[in-house]
């Protein structure tokens, strides 16, 4: 009789920890989207704010979310380029893929 209780025993925390493991949310992945071939003022508008380290812009592309990367050039003469992850972002209801963003300048590691 105890060795049928031990086996139900571990049946339901086997079932259990693998009910955990399943329901355990996946980590996100954070894209990035690279604007260094779209020109600054043409194709997007960017406010630098806190010397360039946050930012405003305004852009457009599908499924830039929460948490994503963009990459900027610094200005058009410059191969130089900045690396921003989009802290809040609101879509336009028209056109659907027009966004506008809070940017904070940050490194990828």
């Amino acid at each position: 009789m105890s060795s049928t209780r031990s086996g139900i025993n571990l049946s339901v925390i086997f079932v259990s920890l693998v009910n955990f493991i399943l329901s355990k949310p996946k980590r996100q992945k954070h894209k990035t989207y690279d604007y260094t071939q779209f020109v600054c003022g043409r194709d997007y508008v960017f406010e630098a704010v806190d010397n360039g380290t946050k930012g405003y812009m305004t852009g457009q592309g599908k499924g830039i979310k929460r948490g994503d990367y963009i990459v900027l050039r610094n200005n058009a003469n410059s191969e130089e380029s900045y690396v921003y992850q989009v802290e809040e972002i609101d879509y336009y209801s028209e056109p659907s893929d027009m966004w506008m963003a809070l940017l904070q300048r940050t490194t990828v590691e």
